[in-house]
């Protein structure tokens, strides 16, 4: 069987290239020895259910555990109804887990399941279960989340804990260790449980330990991904860059690193050949960003089903603002549970390069939808700003949005550039790029708020910063600190664009040239004010 890059499902060594996260099983696997009840709560599409079927797989290897993995996915919503439905149809799921490898314990939980009405039932018969098998035994709960605000299931919760604390205390025998997994951390779920739509916390978990394993792909693991590629199917590629520009656009997001791999094997490297050039990965990236896939979907609804992360998350993608990451924060906390949020040297980040760059662009579009009468179209025309040799005029486009502001918000200037100016800049340039290039946005932080962007068009980079105008201190130190960062990406001319509120005659229109010594090389720096 020809094995493939998989975004969908559970992924199988002998079907899927995949990372090698024996390191992250194993401490899974400390945390079971130490007879531990967690919670594996992630993103969508973060590996999870993977997980559990490596660590299920893990298990069977060992003589001593017996794991049983079973998933609330597609059970409905009526066994919740009572505990008499549910506590047979939990037994179901166990029974029919069992049933390939250990059929006399599948069959005693066929019959018991027909004698048990409540939850107390189902408690003895959990301890009966664990007595017969004489091992240990490994509850696994995959997509916890269908059912995990309904008061029935804490209440089974509620009871697992309870033959927890026994079992502790010489009373009782119960599951050696109990995994949870779902987006959801349900130690400190927010439910609805009242009629009269009242909401407040329950904590029917709090005898989880804390899961701190990361699950997101370090680059060194993104290598083994590819190893496991280049061996099965024998294509050459320079695996330590690839790895590193995976890495640096997904931070490792499981989903995002296979998605980019794929569309490289499966739509960007041509059938007759098995060679990765360098420039397939922006190719990918370039694809990936104008697909509409169910991850995009989940982020973006994330957001606008919640106008106060919307503006939270616009609040660090457009100013680059400095906020401390203090997970207990409701609306913190319900961007790191969605995965757009990461602390990153203890302040708030977007999760990964892509996700800010859709979040970008679906802000973006909105700025561009204000533009009724299409006025923009005027002025952005994508011929009037490619030269000869197929590259991009960057100075000529950053005039042409010079002579744009002047013409159509000159009015309005400030009050609209403090909150849409950097926005209209990346609506501005988006059909002059789109289809051959794209633009990466870095948000530095500190005084002076500088906007990064890195436009990748054709096989050639071009460096621009945005910011607004806070003096002349403050512009001979954005130039210095914008030509060391041309010197990183080993470029020689980079554009600066300034939003200048100053009322003077000549406050809009002005253009202004630098030379700059970085390491003794001299780098042009075109300034242009808006």
């Amino acid at each position: 069987m020809r094995k493939k890059f998989n975004i969908t499902g559970t992924c199988i060594p002998h079907k899927h290239y995949m990372v090698d996260i024996s390191n992250k099983i194993e401490n899974i696997m400390e945390l079971i020895e130490d007879e531990e009840y967690f919670i594996i709560n992630r993103p969508r599409q973060y590996g999870k259910t993977t997980t559990l079927f490596l660590l299920n797989k893990k298990l069977k290897e060992c003589e001593n555990y017996l794991p049983i993995k079973i998933s609330f996915e597609g059970i409905g919503d009526l066994i919740f109804e009572k505990e008499e439905l549910f506590s047979k149809e939990f037994l179901g799921l166990v029974s029919t887990n069992l049933i390939l490898r250990h059929e006399d314990l599948a069959s005693f939980l066929v019959e018991e399941k027909e004698k048990v009405q409540t939850l107390n039932d189902l408690s003895r018969v959990i301890t009966k279960f664990i007595i017969k098998s004489n091992r240990k035994v490994v509850l696994m709960i995959d997509e916890v989340d269908k059912s995990s605000n309904n008061q029935l299931f804490l209440s089974f919760l509620g009871m697992l804990r309870n033959k927890y604390l026994l079992r502790n205390e010489g009373e009782d025998i119960t599951f050696h260790s109990v995994i949870l997994a779902g987006v959801h951390d349900v130690k400190s779920l927010k439910i609805k449980i009242r009629s009269d739509e009242e909401h407040k916390y329950n904590s029917p978990w709090n005898i989880a330990s804390d899961f701190d394993i990361d699950m997101s792909f370090s680059k060194e693991e993104i290598e083994t991904m590819l190893d496991d590629y280049i061996e099965n199917k024998k294509v050459k590629l320079d695996k330590n860059y690839f790895a590193e520009r995976l890495y640096f656009y997904t931070s490792g997001y499981p989903f995002l690193v296979s998605k980019l791999c794929k569309i490289i094997d499966e739509k960007i490297m041509p059938k007759n050949e098995l060679h990765w050039e360098k420039e397939y990965m922006d190719k990918a990236v370039k694809q990936l960003l104008t697909e509409s896939n169910t991850n995009f979907d989940s982020l973006i609804k994330n957001i606008e089903n919640d106008r106060e992360l919307y503006n939270f998350v616009k609040t660090i993608v457009l100013e680059g603002a400095k906020i401390p990451y203090v997970k207990t924060d409701e609306v913190i906390n319900k961007g790191s549970m969605y995965g757009i949020l990461k602390e990153q040297n203890g302040n708030c980040e977007i999760n990964n390069r892509i996700y800010e760059q859709i979040i970008y662009n679906h802000m973006m579009i909105k700025v561009i939808r204000k533009d009724k009468h299409s006025i923009m179209s005027k002025y952005n025309y994508k011929a009037n700003f490619i030269k000869s040799d197929g590259n991009l005029n960057i100075e000529k486009i950053l005039i042409k949005f010079q002579e744009f502001m002047k013409h159509e918000y000159s009015e309005k200037r400030e009050a609209f550039l403090e909150e849409d100016g950097r926005l209209l800049f990346l609506a501005f340039i988006s059909p002059i790029i789109n289809g051959v290039g794209f633009a990466f946005k870095e948000v530095q932080g500190g005084e002076e708020r500088r906007f990064d962007i890195v436009i990748t068009y054709e096989k050639k980079m071009y460096i621009l910063e945005l910011k607004i105008w806070r003096g002349k201190e403050y512009h001979k130190r954005g130039l210095i600190q914008l030509a060391q960062y041309l010197e990183q990406y080993g470029l020689d001319e980079g554009h600066l664009l300034v939003f200048d509120f100053r009322k003077t005659e000549n406050y809009m229109g002005e253009t202004d040239e630098s030379i700059i010594e970085v390491n003794d090389k001299p780098k042009k720096i075109v300034t242009v004010f808006c």
